[in-house]
């Protein structure tokens, strides 16, 4: 989708003012010299329920829609769905991002989300086998963050990460909550900043990111990101880690996961859909309704 004509009109004139464009800390990242982590091999496509995340464990995949939760079998067969799955909310939500799985545990960051705002953010623990909620971090008002677009557990280091999607000075930082206390440790400013941040997965000493940074309308393929993790936590170093240009047809990049026992890459990706302020409104030509599919690479070194 086209950015540049979905940001708000402060923000556009802020960024003509500077003299760059939305997409200016982007082409930064893709100038790194870095070489990539992995290479991607695209192995198979499936068809969900569902247009904002994946996960993975075991012998079970997890897919999760702005408001829905699907289980699967690693034959992609519901095993279970949950079509209301915020009951229980002290806070009203309607909203949630990518997903990640720890110990049989969905961790979702979830919202009040309408056209672009978001509110009433919390780091929500769902059961993975009922798909209920189990229990709620408390949220840290005072960090900045404004939005909650992804979700990831680290357990090298303890930490569960969130991501903001707005496209402000907040999206340049990941939000860090500690896995077991669920108390508030910090943020990570990203260097360069990302921009349009969907969805967030730590494997193999490093976080994942996507972003909705390539113009569909003009056949732009989104991108995946790569921050090499530190002791350093405060900050890190944001590397181009992969363009998606195989896709069927180019939309909207969403969630992502990494299923270690078969050492693939799983990549959510929507398409059909006109998406205004991070809400699907229309459709292209030749769609009567959005479609969400699964990519699944072959992870090589």
């Amino acid at each position: 989708m086209s950015k540049k004509f979905y940001l708000p009109l402060v923000l556009l004139m802020l960024l003509v003012s500077n003299g760059c464009s939305d997409k200016t800390q982007t082409e930064d990242v893709a100038s790194d010299t870095q070489p990539i982590q992995h290479n991607y091999t695209l192995d198979s496509i499936h068809r969900v329920n569902g247009r904002q995340g994946v996960c993975v464990e075991g012998d079970n995949y997890w897919v999760s829609g702005s408001t829905t939760l699907t289980k699967y079998d690693k034959d992609w067969n519901i095993v279970k769905e949950n079509t209301d799955p915020f009951a229980g909310y002290g806070l009203e939500v309607n909203h949630i991002g990518d997903i990640d799985v720890y110990n049989n545990e969905l961790y979702i960051g979830a919202e009040y989300f309408v056209d672009g705002v978001g509110k009433n953010i919390q780091v929500a623990v769902y059961d993975g086998d009922t798909l209920e909620l189990k229990r709620v971090f408390p949220f840290r008002e005072d960090t900045g963050q404004l939005e909650c677009s992804g979700i990831a557990v680290d357990p090298d280091n303890g930490i569960v990460y969130m991501t903001s999607w707005i496209d402000d000075e907040s999206s340049n930082y990941l939000y860090m909550y500690d896995l077991s206390s669920g108390e508030y440790r910090g943020k990570m400013l990203m260097q360069p900043g990302l921009k349009w941040l969907q969805g967030v997965a730590y494997y193999d000493g490093s976080l994942y990111l996507t972003c909705d940074d390539g113009d569909a309308d003009n056949d732009e393929p989104d991108n995946m990101y790569r921050i090499p993790l530190t002791d350093n936590f405060e900050n890190g170093t944001s590397k181009a880690e992969r363009a998606f240009d195989d896709v069927t047809k180019q939309g909207e990049i969403e969630g992502l996961t990494f299923d270690k026992e078969k050492n693939q890459f799983l990549l959510l990706y929507n398409r059909g859909a006109k998406i205004v302020l991070g809400m699907p409104k229309g459709f292209y030509d030749g769609y009567t309704e959005e479609i969400h599919e699964v990519y699944i690479y072959n992870i090589e070194e």
